[in-house]
């Protein structure tokens, strides 16, 4: 079994882990969700937490399951973008987004700066999750474009 198929097996089982991190996640979101409803309409007793809460979450779900998304081709297509842009530009601007996300955090982690809400969470590790979901689907874009490359060669 060669290098390249092994780091294969770990990205998908990496990308599998984000997917069931996703999973726990909207678990908890559900939840959560209908625990506030309940408190807020029936005990008169909201929880200003759960909304700050669900807006962090939903940007980790977003970033954390988008490559086990396009691992199952299950992504929403735009063919008014995609039939104009190349697999390796649709990669590159992944891993320009990641490039820019990790300084951005960097950034926001080095001045500690907060976010101004009700929590007071500090903004870098809430953005952290951009770059890192980011490169993830760089990754598998890459990936699918030599796949599209080798099935052609094959066909050929």
């Amino acid at each position: 079994m060669g290098r390249i198929s092994r780091l294969e097996r770990v990205f998908d089982s990496v990308t599998d882990a984000m997917a069931r991190v996703c999973d726990l996640i909207l678990m908890f979101l559900m939840l959560s969700v209908c625990a506030d409803v309940v408190l807020r309409y029936f005990f008169n007793r909201p929880q200003a937490w759960i909304v700050e809460i669900s807006e962090y979450l939903l940007l980790y779900i977003t970033f954390l399951g988008a490559a086990w998304v396009l691992s199952k081709e299950g992504h929403v297509i735009v063919d008014i973008v995609i039939t104009r842009v190349s697999p390796k530009i649709r990669a590159f601007v992944y891993l320009v987004i990641f490039y820019f996300g990790s300084i951005e955090t960097l950034d926001l982690f080095k001045r500690g700066v907060p976010n101004p809400s009700v929590l007071e969470f500090p903004k870098a590790p809430l953005v952290a999750v951009i770059p890192f979901g980011s490169f993830f689907f760089a990754v598998q874009f890459i990936r699918r474009t030599f796949g599209f490359v080798k099935s052609l060669k094959e066909s050929r």
